[in-house]
């Protein structure tokens, strides 16, 4: 086993709402800080103002005390089936949203790939903030982030 695990975690949960305003929630990543314990905040940059593949977004994130900000790409974009990107840095995870019609409403799927440990400076950071498993921390956050979709959309 790795000291420095690579974080790999699947979470989903079935909600009573149409694939498409699901995405359209979830792919409005000025709406994030309402659904993410962890980033706060997004607005798209350049010359995006929606989801589509290339467009970029900065997003804030919040640790405890500790806050930092990535600017994502987006990597796919599929209204009603998927909404991807991927945070920079050779280290940076790569986000997945699935959205699959069942009976009664849709299973979101979301995922996070980090196929490369985080550096040292971020695993000290965590640490700061009491954080010993990242990717437990990580599994959490996105079933929260699941239950906010879910009041969101029904609200």
């Amino acid at each position: 086993m790795s000291k420095h695990p690579t974080i790999q975690v699947t979470v989903e949960r079935t909600i009573s709402a149409s694939p498409e305003a699901l995405y359209d929630v979830v792919a409005d990543v000025t709406r994030v800080g309402e659904l993410s314990p962890e980033c706060i905040k997004a607005e798209w940059i350049g010359k995006a103002d929606g989801p589509e593949v290339g467009a970029r977004f900065k997003g804030t994130n919040e640790l405890g005390t500790t806050s930092w900000a990535t600017k994502p790409r987006v990597t796919e974009a599929d209204r009603g089936k998927v909404f991807e990107f991927k945070v920079p840095m050779g280290f940076g995870p790569t986000w997945r949203y699935e959205f699959h019609p069942v009976e009664g409403g849709t299973r979101v799927v979301e995922s996070v790939d980090q196929a490369k440990p985080s550096p040292w400076f971020i695993r000290r950071a965590q640490r700061k903030q009491g954080v010993t498993d990242r990717g437990a921390l990580i599994a959490d956050g996105m079933q929260q982030t699941l239950a906010n979709l879910e009041t969101a959309i029904t609200a």
